[in-house]
């Protein structure tokens, strides 16, 4: 089925991307926090911030399978129910136990409507626009992990922590309530080639032509993720005169730029254009962190940042799914995810690792390893 990049459907997916991103991200930078101020300890803080992207990557397997066998309308409805869910038990929780049964609960409806939101939106584009319409989607979560996060500290310190994981349960409902105006309930597509029949398994964990894709966005996520958990120590620690909170809404607003004049070439171009360039601001990135010393360098360092991670994170999405058939779409959403939620996870671990094992000097010079090693990957699986 042939659509506008434009339809009303594709335009109601593109909002319910943008409240599924929101969410959690509202509720991350606050949720240890909140934990700690009910009397958890920090290593249960620890815990508790982890949590939700551990347990969405031990789901996303099950979320690909189901996202081909089932209808995208309802698995979504089901994940944002189980998010909407969580932040009611993050509202009312009188204690850290409650939170890590929230936290679960979240992960699991975060990873069915992650894959099932992108391989939905993905199904409705023709072929030759499916990496435009994913750089607006992906376009949406960058907004979405932009906006959040500023609301949620500013409500909490205004109003407090439940007042916003009421905002986040409001993102969570929109969700619900959006995708009951969609015309195109995202159906399943059960179609095999007739030399495939018989040969592929029921159910699968990845799709293997995508585990070099995940693996690349697995590379590009570490050093972001390591940033992202380290970068108001790191500051503290050098003694940077930077105003650290510019990062990442400058980050944003050049990943959203990036994304809406890049987009048409996200379909002409070939991977390794990207990938090659990508790969080169990422670097660009980390080496302006390492002798960063102004608020000048920081903004130019998340500039190339969003051009390194920021726009593979949409060109491996979209590869994915070209991949893969239109029939097997959320079993490749779902091994992308697992690169990536893979990439979130080691970010920080490797981080703290550099943090406490090395001169804080030598912390990015080493995450600048990534680089050749995704660009490595990359051949060694074109030549196999």
């Amino acid at each position: 089925m042939k659509q506008s990049i434009y339809s009303k459907d594709i335009i109601l997916v593109l909002a319910a991307s943008f409240f599924y991103m929101s969410s959690p991200m509202l509720v991350t930078p606050l949720i240890t926090g909140f934990t700690g101020s009910l009397g958890a300890s920090a290593a249960v803080m620890g815990f508790v911030g982890g949590l939700m992207n551990l347990c969405s990557l031990v789901c996303r397997p099950l979320a690909g399978n189901l996202a081909d066998k089932i209808s995208k309308y309802r698995l979504t409805f089901i994940g944002s129910a189980l998010m909407a869910a969580a932040c009611a038990g993050y509202i009312i929780a009188p204690n850290g136990i409650v939170i890590v049964i929230a936290r679960i609960i979240n992960g699991i409806g975060f990873a069915c409507c992650s894959v099932c939101l992108s391989t939905w939106m993905s199904n409705m584009l023709p072929k030759d626009k499916i990496g435009s319409g994913m750089g607006l989607y992906g376009t949406m979560n960058a907004l979405g992990m932009a906006v959040a996060p500023a609301i949620g500290v500013s409500v909490y310190q205004t109003f407090g922590y439940r007042t916003a994981f009421i905002i986040a349960f409001i993102f969570s409902a929109a969700i619900l309530i959006v995708i009951q105006f969609t015309a195109d309930r995202g159906e399943p597509v059960f179609k095999r080639e007739p030399q495939t029949e018989g040969k592929t398994p029921r159910w699968q964990l990845v799709d293997l032509k995508v585990l070099p894709i995940a693996f690349i966005i697995m590379l590009f996520a570490i050093p972001y993720c390591a940033t992202q958990s380290f970068l108001v120590t790191y500051a503290e620690v050098r003694h940077l005169n930077v105003t650290v909170s510019m990062f990442f809404p400058s980050y944003a607003a050049v990943l959203i730029f990036l994304r809406l004049t890049l987009r048409n070439l996200f379909d002409k171009v070939p991977l390794h254009v990207f990938l090659l360039t990508s790969s080169a601001c990422e670097a660009t990135a980390v080496i302006l962190l390492t002798f960063m010393r102004s608020n000048v360098t920081m903004l130019l360092a998340s500039a190339f940042l969003a051009g390194g991670y920021g726009i593979m994170s949409s060109v491996c999405q979209s590869t994915a799914m070209l991949l893969a058939g239109k029939e097997k779409r959320g079993l490749a959403n779902s091994t992308y995810y697992i690169g990536l939620d893979l990439g979130m996870t080691l970010g920080p671990m490797i981080g703290g690792a550099l943090y406490g094992s090395l001169d804080i000097g030598w912390f990015y010079p080493a995450l600048l390893l990534t680089m050749p090693l995704a660009v490595l990957v990359y051949f060694t699986a074109v030549k196999r």
